[in-house]
């Protein structure tokens, strides 16, 4: 039992940890654009359900941490319903009722009565916010760790594989994948993985000279102490490298901002590409993650950060690092999410506000409404599809079948 529970604050705590900075953070950017905008709101909750912390500030903000910790969200006056873009109808009646309670000079400090383009920056604040707070993550890491270039050296070629047959020896340095350079083996990892059975064209230096080999990657199922029981896209190399090949790079402030920003425009420029290949049937979505997987990606990172023989101070150091790189990462990840244009996210609603530019009019609320429940059927599924995968990835069904056989 005590195990268990042991286990459980190892992948618990570090995702709540983690999920509450990315959220909070994520929220704060829809708050602060409508404080620009001198909105009225009402609330600012991170989690859901009973409040077990509250105060209310001089404007009247009520500031919230429900006992749920697994989302959060800004209330501003006057929201009706969850989509926040009343029809007609609703905006006539809400103007009313302000009118009639406050009169006719508190109608403009409501978001729904603001310019469309000020309710659409404000809905982008949230998303932009979390890419904001991925580039101040790897900007400090930048300034302050610097950064190290060290192409792979092939160290063993599995017989029989993909590698083996393109021609690839060890000793091999891999200075460019699809065109893009190599700075380090996990630049080799990410192209692999991405391009299940498309060929991969490689350049690398042998004996002083350049050599293109193209290998296609056989989608294999491999364990990852993170991500747990994957299929991906495996060659059958071993990576390594030589002292004398690794570079330390130094950044100053505003070097350190732009190897942010480029290492931002790298994980979307991957996202997309998988999402891409997903919808194209030339990938499965294995890599797909859920609250769980999210989890075990936490506790994974926290069992590899404490292990070993290190001094306690080192270790909590070296579970910090890692843990704040994970949230901007996720950050990225939400950031992304929330811009798809689905109805119940804030990509919806800048697809409402993009109609209301151009045809001088909300939405109806027949479409809204239809919209919304699409945009859940959609997310539901989404959701469905990311836990199973994430099941599968922890074994639990072999599990399962353990106990009842």
């Amino acid at each position: 039992m005590l195990n268990f529970l042991g286990q459980a604050l190892i992948y618990i705590v570090p995702f709540l940890l983690v999920l509450t900075l990315v959220v909070t953070v994520h929220e704060l950017g829809h708050y602060w654009v409508a404080r620009l905008f001198k909105v009225k709101i009402d609330r600012f909750a991170i989690g859901f359900g009973r409040a077990i912390l509250r105060r209310t500030d001089k404007r009247g903000v009520e500031w919230r941490i429900g006992w749920m910790p697994l989302g959060g969200y800004v209330k501003f006056s006057g929201d009706l319903d969850a989509s926040s873009v009343p029809d007609q109808a609703g905006l006539a009646e809400l103007r009313q009722r302000v009118i009639a309670e406050q009169g006719p000079a508190a109608v403009r400090d409501y978001f729904h009565f603001k310019p469309v383009w000020q309710r659409a920056l404000i809905t982008a604040g949230g998303p932009f916010a979390n890419f904001v707070l991925a580039i101040a993550i790897f900007t400090a890491l930048f300034a302050t760790l610097g950064d190290q270039i060290a192409p792979p050296r092939v160290a063993a070629v599995d017989a029989g594989s993909a590698a083996a047959a393109a021609g690839f020896q060890p000793g091999d340095m891999i200075l460019e994948a699809n065109g893009a350079p190599v700075r380090r083996g996990e630049d080799v990892i990410r192209v692999v993985t991405l391009n299940s059975a498309t060929p991969v064209q490689f350049v690398v230096e042998r004996a002083g000279q350049r050599v293109n080999l193209t290998a296609t990657p056989v989608r294999t199922t491999t364990e990852d102490a993170i991500s747990g029981t994957v299929r991906v896209g495996r060659i059958g190399l071993k990576m390594g490298y030589l002292a004398g090949d690794v570079r330390a790079i130094r950044y100053n402030p505003i070097e350190a901002v732009g190897a942010a920003v480029r290492q931002v425009g790298e994980v979307l420029s991957t996202t997309l590409s998988y999402l891409g290949r997903i919808f194209t049937g030339r990938e499965s979505g294995a890599l797909l993650n859920g609250p769980l997987g999210i989890a075990k990606a936490a506790g994974g990172i926290t069992t590899q950060a404490t292990a070993g023989e290190a001094p306690v101070g080192l270790k909590a150091a070296n579970l910090g690092l890692m843990l704040i790189q994970f949230a901007a990462i996720l950050s990225i990840g939400i950031g992304f999410i929330n811009l798809m244009p689905i109805p119940v996210l804030d990509g919806g609603h800048l697809v409402f506000y993009a109609y209301e530019a151009v045809a001088r009019k909300p939405v109806a609320a027949r479409v809204q409404e239809a919209g919304y429940r699409v945009g859940l059927a959609l997310l539901a599924c989404l959701m469905l599809f990311a836990t199973w995968n994430d099941l599968q990835k922890l074994n639990l069904f072999k599990f399962l079948g353990g106990l009842v056989s």
